[in-house]
Order: structure tokens, then sequence, then C-alpha cells
């Protein structure tokens, strides 16, 4: 299956030269300034056509091109003649004023200046510019700059290096606890390869709180079922296959698992949205997600799902990544706020800012209304949420579950410092019996797991320790019993060392 898996970057990506309103004259000059080597590289965009004709009429370049013995100039072919994805207009008509693109647009504009006009996050701007670089004939990066307004724009290439420094202090915090170790044990048998002992079918379900067919995928243990349900919500422009590994862990253990595939946030939303069919998610998803999550468990209570399975729908688990962790944290009673969001969401030098905070700030207009708890849920395995902005930090002792988090330490997208370990900290978590293990290494997409892997999904022993222990299912494996590590990967439970 093709598609973009690094789903932040590729919606930022193009983004940069951005939030800027209605041309006065077309963009003449590009500047680079980068204050740590004390010079700036100012290319001239005049009427060049090819790259060596752009090189010739910017000094700065030209004397660049000559240091680099003449290698420079392919890599400004790549950068400034690339054509423009043919969607690009498209998805930019169809997403002008949604706060989701609003967001990445304010982020992306910290790091351009662009001379002597007022900023405009509306997204309205870059689409005029791409209809008339195509109207001219030149649907590529070169064409598309010499149709912003102003005269110069100037990216500060300092402030790129401030980013990168942020987000490596965002994750110090939690490479060194994870380094502390110890790590957690391992259990052979649960990371040898599974044998398939369960039946996956795919269904539709009607749900009333959303003009679509809710599509699932379910997993039947074939055997032993032990009559309890796991639900597992994908995170944003993502789907359920990204985690059946994760259900084929759980199902080989006796757990009926469904994973919903939320229309609003998927990736057939996300292949719709780049074509400009429709706008990118917007807040209402926050309140919808957990309710797909809540119609599930009313059709396997009223019989319309998984009839005459047996399955106690009054304790269940749930579990999520990334923006599914946050709608398993939603269903567990976490409180949203709008008050974090307000406060934070406009300081672009916030220390702990980091990427999901674009999605998070986007929430803010539904977020009074995102309150979704439901008191069948009795045990969350949030893996990578984005957290920091959105909850009271009395929720903490009023969940009606004890949460386990999970983090990689190597996340760039929701990095471990602010989205987990802050949080875990700052509420006291651990004397509520909510635990955080760190994965060292690991990224925000890592640890997924598709169908029928080579090995066990890297954090599935640990999800099935968790969900045992909270549900009160005797297997072979609880949390506090340890055995739920990995023997490549590095698992710890850093709770008590906050």
């Amino acid at each position: 299956m093709t598609r973009c898996r690094n789903h932040w970057a590729a919606f930022l990506s193009g983004l940069a030269l951005s939030g800027f309103a209605a041309p006065a004259q077309a963009l003449e000059h590009l500047m680079l300034r980068m204050p740590f080597l004390e010079t700036s590289v100012t290319i001239n965009l005049g009427e060049a056509e090819s790259a060596s004709e752009l090189i010739r009429s910017s000094p700065d370049l030209d004397d660049l091109q000559s240091a680099s013995g003449g290698q420079l100039l392919d890599l400004i072919s790549k950068i400034f003649l690339a054509p423009l994805p043919v969607e690009t207009k498209a998805f930019l008509e169809g997403s002008t004023g949604q706060p989701l693109l609003e967001q990445a647009l304010i982020a992306a504009a910290d790091l351009v200046d662009l001379d002597g006009v007022d900023p405009d996050t509306s997204g309205r701007m870059l689409t005029d510019a791409l209809v008339r670089a195509e109207r001219n004939g030149q649907p590529n990066v070169l064409g598309f700059l010499r149709e912003l307004p102003g005269d110069q724009a100037s990216i500060d290439l300092s402030r790129v290096a401030v980013a990168a420094n942020r987000l490596k202090a965002n994750q110090e915090q939690g490479v060194a606890l994870a380094l502390a170790g110890p790590a957690e044990t391992v259990t052979p048998s649960l990371r040898a390869p599974l044998k398939p002992s369960w039946t996956r079918q795919v269904v539709r379900l009607s749900v009333t709180h959303r003009p679509q067919l809710l599509r699932v995928l379910t997993l039947v243990p074939n055997g032993s079922a032990n009559g309890r349900l796991v639900v597992i919500s994908h995170g944003l422009w993502d789907d359920p296959e990204s985690f059946e590994g994760w259900g084929e862990v759980l199902a080989a253990q006796g757990y009926t698992v469904l994973l919903p595939d939320h229309p609003g946030s998927d990736f057939s939303q996300q292949k719709a949205m780049l074509a400009g069919d429709r706008p990118p998610p917007g807040p209402e998803e926050l309140r919808l997600r957990p309710l797909d999550v809540s119609a599930l468990l009313d059709a396997v209570e009223s019989g319309r799902l998984m009839k005459g399975r047996g399955l106690n729908t009054e304790t269940v688990a749930v579990v999520g990544h990334s923006w599914g962790a946050t709608t398993t944290l939603q269903l567990a009673g976490g409180v949203p706020t709008e008050r974090k969001l307000k406060s934070h969401c406009s300081d672009l030098k916030d220390p702990e800012r980091n990427l999901s905070w674009v999605l998070q700030c986007s929430w803010l207009s539904g977020i009074n209304r995102a309150g979704i708890a439901d008191q069948r849920v009795k045990a969350v395995v949030a893996v990578s949420p984005p957290l920091r902005l959105l909850f009271e930090p009395t929720s903490t002792t009023s969940l009606n579950s004890k949460v386990l988090l999970i983090s990689g330490t190597r996340d760039w997208v929701v990095p471990s410092g602010p989205e987990a370990i802050s949080p875990m900290r700052d509420t006291k978590a651990a004397q509520f019996g909510h635990r955080l293990v760190l994965v060292r290494g690991a990224d925000h997409f890592s640890l997924r797991s598709f169908q029928g892997e080579d090995r066990p999904a890297l954090v599935g022993p640990l999800l099935l320790a968790w969900i045992n222990e909270q549900l009160g299912v005797n297997g072979v494996v609880s949390f506090r019993g340890g055995g739920w590590g990995d023997d490549q990967v590095d698992l710890v439970d850093v709770s008590n060392k906050l």
C-alpha cells in the first residue's frame, strides 16, 4: 500500500513561504540569512528560466557555484525547477480558512519574513500565486515564488536551528530516562512468530452521529476467546491496517479486537483533501472520534455487532496511537480545556512548542464539546498522544480507568518531554496508578505494526500485559509481573523516576 507515512511532514511541506496577504507586486529577491556564519545569500528571482540563468543572475549563487565545483547547479534545479504536485492548488483551494491549515501556516510563517506584506493565514494568497504561476506556464517553485507579493522574502536559517534545538531539548529528558533503565525483561513465547488463530473481517456499521457508514476491521479469536473486548483507534490520516499487528497479538491471546476507521481523519480523507475534494479535519472530529468508539460498544451491547459472542461491554479496553491516543484519553474521562490552548498557541517561542501543537491548536473552537467520557472504558493505552494543551491536570484524579502512556524517545512529531513526561510529572499521575513507558530510539511511526509482520508488534506484549492486569484477565503476562519487554529495543517504565 503506497502512502505518505510521515503525515505531518507531508502536510507542512510547501508551506514555508506562507502566511501573507494579497499581492502588491511580484517577488524579486529571496534572501537566506545565516547569522551563525555572519553572512547571507541573495537569490534574484528575475526572469531566469533555467538553473544556470538563475545562478548567473545572482552573484552570491555564482560564487557558491564556483566554490562547490559546479555541484550547486543540480541542487538549484531540484529545488527551484521541480514541478509542484498537481494536487497542491486543489488542496489549498479546498482548505482555505480551515483551522488546521491556518495553524500550519502560522508555524511555517515563523521562519519567513515577507517585506511589507500583512500576515494572512487563510491560504488564499498561496492559492492565487499558484494559479498565476500556472497561467504563466511556470507551475514550479520558481514560478510560484515570483508570484508572491512584496519585493523581498527572507528566510532566517538560524530560526531553523532554534526549532531543531528546541526539538532536541524536548527529547533529551526522555533519552536520559530510557538510558538509565532498567529495560523490561522478555517473555520468549511472546516474541515468537504468531500462528493465526483468529478470523479477520471488515464490516460496515451505521451510526447516528455520522452520515456515512463506519468501516470496522474485526479480529475474532477462533478458539478460546476470553469474552473481553479491545478497541484500537488510529491516528491522523492513518487507518486500522497500520495497527493490525497490535490486534493480532491481542487476538492470539483470546481478545476480540475492533479497529474502527475514523472517516473524518483517516487515510481516505487525506487523499481526498490533497485532491481538493475535502477540507482538512475540523475541530468537530475531536468530538466525533470518541463517539465512533462508543457507537461500536453500543452496537456490540445491542447485538448489532458481534452477536452471540458473549462479550463483556461493561469493562472494555481502548488503545490508540497519536490522535487515536488522545481519543482514548477523552473516553477515559480526560476533561478538555480551552485555557492552555488560548495561553500557549499564540506563543511561537514557547520552549515546549512542538509539531503536534499545530493539530492541538486547531481544536480550539471544538474543545468545549469534546468531553466524551464512556464509563465502560476501564483500561487505556495511549501511544504518543498529543495532550499537553488539551486536558485539565485535575483530570488525573477523576479518570474512570488507569492509563498506560507509551512514548518513543526519538519522536519528533509528539516529543516525549512536553507530551508525556511533563504531564505525568506535573499531575503526579503515577500516584494514581497511571504509568509511563519509554521506548528507546523509537519515533512516532515505528511503534505501529501491520498485518502479518515477521515478528510480533514491538509494543504488543506491553499492550497485552497492561490490558490483562486492568481487566483482571489471568494471561501469560501482566504489567506488574513483567516480561513485556523486547529483545531488540529497550522498553523502560520510568513512572517512578519523574
